[in-house]
């Protein structure tokens, strides 16, 4: 049997020849120059000794002239376009909605997306670009891929880490989704009047709620939707801090268990069962984007929103933070460092068009993003009009934005609760998304790595993967306590900021510098 270590450089070789190395038994190697045009393995020359760290595929067919190609048991996409809805639902996550039309609105307007989109070419695609040759063509997870340079391990193990982490808290934020989303299923959406136990006396719904003391100070009010969200969903007001966090929630407990139960039935097959999730969870968010903004566009203030959205300022650019902003959000939102585009590529066929997939990606990715900010600064629009007050005192970013303000526009149209079940479906496809491709970068990332101890044991896959969706789950309790807004917190902060950074930094250095440029290069010629 014949393996063909893929792939190695040498400085003599020609340019128009990539060197190949052919592997037998005897624990040596032959060298072979294959020109670029053919992609065919064309001329043998002498032996020399295994290099070490080099990662090692079975070939199938006749080196001497046929295709060389992987031939090994890892199960691949059952279609491209699984892979490319994988990989695009995971980019496309919450912060879309909820953070880039606020750092558009607040950062210059369209003049932003200069920022946005230099950041976008000369940062994250490079990156992510990186992680998908790197998981295709050596076709394992995200630590053992570092067999390429066995020093930097450890960044690998950084990025299961930092998934494994994140899923912790991230998953909250779809149990809220799934709370309001049940909640919204009710004769009276239960964030439009005051009134309820949950409410204080600052609570006013409008100027016809008899329930609203008129001796408080307007800077005194507090709207249902934020007292439904603080105290009714959250209860904040029953925790002193963290040294009082109380007892889990059973509502919430309930609704994040059931995130759970549909992850573990998207992941417990591989990609054989997550790629036929991806159909719906990554498109329908699009549809409804699409049905929310025909709905919204006729609403008084909508053009308002709009101008608020795009009204360009140039001046803006003259100021750092500007590009901070720009770097952080095209960063986070394209999702590089935390090992799911590399596991999400492993399962890829061998002579894939990597390169075409990243350009896609990162395209849809921003149009999203750009596309969502119109729906949610109608919607701004129109509660700012409704109110009769400033654009800005509505806008925000964060939780905020999408489980008070935009609830709370929504419940002031006829239908109301149509429109919120359909609001919250739609966050709740987008935060799945999201969550499969972190815990299937830690389920792939450990099972590649301790391959031989699962590979000896049946229903391997079934159970790790109920294995790591359970420790997840329980550490997730922490946060549906009723101190759990201020762990929430605690972990969005820590979670994956400056960590998912040095994660990023060390992977391009340990490719770029130890692996070497010109052994990365040889990679793109399979494609």
């Amino acid at each position: 049997m014949q393996k063909a270590l893929l792939p190695t450089s040498s400085q003599d070789t020609p340019a128009k020849n990539h060197l190949t190395r052919i592997c037998t038994d005897d624990g040596y190697c032959s060298s072979a120059s294959t020109p670029k045009s053919s992609g065919q393995l064309t001329a043998t020359t002498e032996k020399e000794p295994l290099s070490d760290g080099v990662p090692c595929t079975t070939l199938q067919g006749d080196p001497s002239g046929e295709e060389a190609t992987p031939k090994d048991d890892r199960p691949t996409w059952g279609k491209k376009a699984d892979f490319l809805l994988s990989i695009i639902g995971f980019a496309v996550d919450l912060a879309n909605v909820w953070r880039f039309p606020y750092l558009c609105y607040r950062n210059g307007g369209g003049v932003f997306l200069i920022p946005y989109i230099l950041m976008l070419l000369f940062g994250a695609l490079p990156l992510f670009y990186m992680e998908l040759v790197l998981g295709q063509y050596n076709r394992q997870g995200p630590i053992s891929v570092w067999k390429i340079c066995p020093l930097f391990k450890g960044v690998g193990f950084c990025a299961v880490l930092i998934s494994w982490y994140v899923s912790f808290y991230y998953n909250v934020i779809i149990g809220w989704t799934i709370y309001f989303m049940v909640s919204s299923m009710t004769s009276e959406l239960p964030w439009v009047r005051c009134g309820n136990e949950w409410n204080t006396e600052h609570c006013w719904g409008g100027h016809n709620d008899s329930s609203f003391n008129t001796t408080h100070l307007p800077n005194n009010r507090t709207s249902p939707a934020l007292e439904f969200f603080d105290r009714g969903v959250l209860e904040l007001h029953l925790s002193k801090g963290f040294d009082d966090l109380g007892a889990p929630k059973w509502q919430l407990v309930l609704c994040v268990f059931s995130v759970f139960v549909i992850l573990y039935f998207a992941l417990f097959k591989g990609v054989k069962s997550s790629g036929k999730v991806v159909w719906v969870t990554a498109t329908a968010p699009y549809v409804i984007l699409t049905i929310l903004l025909f709905r919204g566009a006729f609403l008084p203030g909508a053009a308002q929103g709009v101008k608020y959205y795009l009204s360009p300022d140039i001046s803006k650019l003259l100021n750092s933070q500007v590009w901070v902003d720009a770097a952080v959000q095209v960063f986070f939102s394209v999702g590089v460092g935390f090992g799911v585009h590399l596991t999400y590529a492993s399962y890829n066929n061998f002579h894939n068009n990597c390169y075409r997939d990243c350009l896609l990606t990162t395209v849809v990715n921003s149009f999203t993003s750009f596309y969502s900010g119109f729906v949610i600064f109608i919607f701004l629009g129109y509660m700012a009009h409704k109110h009769n007050v400033p654009i800005n005192t509505v806008a925000t970013d964060g939780h905020g934005l999408v489980f008070q303000v935009y609830p709370e526009a929504i419940a002031t149209l006829p239908g109301g609760q149509f429109w919120a079940v359909l609001f919250f479906i739609m966050l709740l496809s987008l935060g799945l998304d999201s969550a499969m491709g972190g815990l299937e970068s830690v389920i792939t990332g450990l099972m590649d790595e301790f391959k031989d101890f699962f590979d000896r044991r049946k229903y391997s896959r079934e159970i790790f993967t109920s294995f790591v969706l359970f420790t997840s789950f329980c550490m997730t309790l922490i946060n549906v306590t009723r101190g759990g807004g201020y762990t929430m917190h605690w972990f969005d902060s820590y979670a994956a900021s400056i960590s998912l950074l040095f994660s990023a930094l060390l992977e391009a250095i340990g490719v770029s510098w130890l692996y070497g440029k010109n052994s990365f290069e040889n990679y793109t010629w399979l494609a």
